[in-house]
């Protein structure tokens, strides 16, 4: 018996943003339709809180497969020459349970992750959106800057993040290798003064974002916060807004950014609308109107993880590709 073995070099040649999309649509639509299932993430903290190690199993019983991604996340790599996400995503079959691949984690993560916001984006932010604001300058906002532009004809863009000049890299970066004007915001306040996508990006602890800033007819994209103790937006924003998540149990555990607030009696359990899945299935109904906030609170979901590995691993032994190794 063998495995495939898939580096971060080969997952961003096999696998492009415009096709995550594709995949975390239906990846998503799976998982609200039940035919794709997955456990709530196990995460082992160090005794010093530098860093965990999180465990993320799924299954798809249509695709007949299953696996998990195990990753360490380590918020102070942004200053090192490592990802804050690292691990890797092994992939079994569902007739003999026999494992398949073993493919990087950090790059799957980085792709599908932008891909979600980019599938909520296109479903919730208004057509004509087009002013972006990116709070955070690292991984994500890099893979937002290339998913969001897939999904709407973006104008205008505006990041801020602390160090400031974490953010000046970004934007020189963006322009070197994409062509792309960033403008670089001494606040986060002005980042997103009259944007009409925000997406938070970061691994704050406390908001950086706060309702009064968010102009009428915006879409949120909730993203770092993955922890039910630490939030990136206040409970005004979420006061203000349309809520959808990626998945209602995950939420109902681990988002500090909706727990927060319901903790203190400012929402209830019945505030989230429902799951992008089932917006996309049409079980759900989307912006009601022009001038309405909408918010997207992701946490990331083994069920994504699992999408894109299957279509790594088909890719790979189509192109021949990836190393086999006798397991």
């Amino acid at each position: 018996m063998a495995i495939t073995i898939i580096n971060d070099a080969l997952v961003r040649e096999l696998m492009t943003m415009g096709e995550c999309i594709d995949l975390m649509r239906e990846a998503l639509k799976n998982l609200s339709r039940g035919s794709a299932s997955m456990l709530l993430r196990t995460a082992m903290w160090l005794p010093d809180k530098k860093g965990l190690l999180g465990m993320m199993p799924a299954f798809d019983i249509g695709a007949k497969v299953m696996g998990l991604k195990v990753v360490s996340v380590f918020p102070g790599n942004f200053d090192t020459v490592y990802d804050s996400h690292q691990g890797g995503v092994m992939l079994f079959e569902t007739d003999n349970g026999r494992p398949l691949a073993l493919i990087d984690g950090s790059s799957i993560t980085a792709i599908r992750t932008a891909a979600v916001s980019a599938v909520a984006t296109d479903l919730l932010a208004r057509r004509d959106a087009g002013d972006l604001a990116i709070l955070g300058s690292g991984t994500q906002a890099r893979m937002h800057l290339e998913a969001l532009a897939q999904v709407r004809d973006i104008r205008r863009i505006r990041v801020w993040s602390q160090p400031l000049d974490h953010a000046r890299q970004f934007a020189a970066v963006a322009q070197d290798k994409q062509g792309l004007t960033v403008e670089v915001m001494e606040t986060a306040r002005a980042a997103v003064d009259g944007a009409d996508i925000i997406c938070t990006l970061t691994p704050a602890p406390e908001p950086i974002l706060f309702g009064q800033w968010v102009r009428e007819g915006a879409h949120v994209n909730a993203v770092g916060s993955c922890t039910p103790t630490a939030r990136e937006i206040d409970t005004d924003t979420v006061v203000r807004s349309r809520l959808y998540v990626d998945h209602r149990s995950s939420t109902l555990h681990e988002a500090g950014d909706f727990l927060i607030p319901r903790n203190e009696g400012a929402v209830f359990d019945t505030h989230i609308i429902g799951e992008i899945g089932g917006l996309l299935l049409g079980e759900i109904e989307g912006r009601q109107a022009e001038t309405e906030i909408t918010l997207f609170e992701s946490l990331g979901l083994p069920v994504e993880d699992l999408a894109a590995a299957r279509f790594i691993y088909s890719r790979a032994l189509e192109k021949g590709l990836g190393t086999t190794v006798d397991w």
